[in-house]
């Protein structure tokens, strides 16, 4: 593509110059510095919590969900990149703005799935003319990420294999080095021909009827497994086995080279800690972990012999239980430190229908909504949709 051509599709580029689609933002500067800038690890940028609640969008409301979803995303990618768009999305605060303004319950665990339905969706059809690509969703379609991202593979500069590496990689993160009590059930990956991605996925824990929302930024991060976020946003917190923290540093170190011992002696090692007495947190995590299933585990990681816990976790087969087992292993045996705390953070929403209060960065907060107000005044609406968009960001922002 020409130096200064438009990203966008010819009929778009018509609508702009009519005026149906121009818009003026103001943009910090240093928004736009990170454009240039790529990396193959991820940051991992929030989690939200909201109560899990079930059913599905009306059919009617998902198609205005859909258009608007799609004419807020040809606008602020055509004005601040697609960089800028994935950052926006990384942040669990602008990403709930979103989903409310778009007219979904604000504090339900549906907006996650139906936002980044309504997104994918919304730019199909626009994706070579945007250059941002959308793959993963719910349930069985997660699973469909690694064949989506490789469809798109003739349009990328890069090897698709990095954005599969990604993805995956996050969702092992957040399932099993990051124990929390929430099983990933939705897996969304936004990436662009530069091969920079954003990956929004949430969990759920059917025990305390809460979902948990994680995001990702491939930016300004080296490690997938120390410290891979740049803020945690939730309600519910609680005791977590921790081994992305950089406290746990040693555990991993420990869980790493106890992969490469021989198998016998992980599941003796395992079987002699059950018969102990051992405080009630051990014990319970203990309960579920059966040595003699893990002991095939535990082949393939001596055969393999994994470098570092990175390479550990990227193993097939390599999952939460036998994880935590070489964690548990690492502390009780070999006095191996493991950062317990919940890396949780009281610090993504503002007010809503519940009454809850939380503190916000309260220039980004503004900020936030002037560009979702803006973009919703300039879009391409009948002035009943664009006034019952801007309601529902009035109610969800007031």
């Amino acid at each position: 593509m020409a130096e200064g051509a438009s990203i966008l599709s010819p009929a778009i580029v018509a609508h702009r110059e009519l005026g149906e689609f121009d818009f003026d933002l103001y943009i910090d500067s240093a928004w736009l510095g990170a454009e240039s800038m790529l990396n193959w690890k991820g940051m991992r940028t929030g989690t939200a919590n909201l109560p899990l609640h079930y059913g599905k969008a009306p059919r009617w409301l998902f198609a205005r969900m859909r258009e608007l979803a799609r004419q807020i995303t040809v606008l602020m990618v055509d004005e601040f990149g697609t960089v800028e768009f994935m950052r926006r999305l990384s942040d669990p605060f602008w990403f709930q703005a979103l989903g409310a303004l778009l007219g979904y319950d604000w504090h339900s665990s549906g907006l996650t799935t139906v936002t980044g339905a309504a997104l994918k969706e919304g730019i199909r059809g626009l994706e070579k003319e945007l250059g941002l690509f959308i793959a993963g969703g719910k349930g069985a379609t997660s699973r469909r990420t690694p064949q989506e991202i490789v469809e798109w593979g003739p349009e990328l500069k890069i090897d698709p294999g990095k954005l599969i590496y990604a993805s995956r990689m996050s969702a092992k993160v957040d399932s099993a080095a990051l124990q929390d009590g929430y099983q990933i059930y939705h897996h969304l990956f936004i990436f662009d021909r530069a091969g920079r991605w954003a990956v929004i996925q949430q969990g759920m824990n059917e025990r305390t009827r809460y979902a948990r929302r994680y995001h990702w930024l491939s930016l300004e991060i080296e490690d997938f497994v120390e410290e891979p976020h740049a803020a945690i946003c939730t309600e519910q917190r609680g005791e977590a086995l921790n081994l992305i923290s950089r406290g746990s540093g040693g555990a991993r170190e420990a869980s790493a080279e106890l992969a490469r011992a021989r198998p016998e002696r992980l599941t003796k090692e395992l079987r002699r800690l059950q018969e102990l007495s051992l405080p009630p947190r051990h014990y319970l995590l203990l309960q579920d972990i059966h040595p003699e299933r893990l002991e095939r585990i535990f082949i393939k990681t001596y055969e393999r012999q994994p470098e570092d816990f990175e390479g550990l976790l990227g193993l097939r087969g390599v999952g939460p239980q036998t994880v935590r087992a070489l964690a548990l292993l690492a502390e009780l045996v070999y006095g191996a430190k493991i950062d317990w705390r919940d890396p949780a953070r009281y610090s993504f929403a503002h007010g809503g229908k519940d009454g809850h209060p939380y503190p916000v960065d309260q220039r980004g907060y503004d900020r936030t909504i002037s560009i979702l107000k803006r973009a919703v005044e300039r879009a391409k609406l009948g002035r009943r949709e664009r006034l019952g968009a801007l309601r529902r960001l009035a109610r969800w922002s007031g």
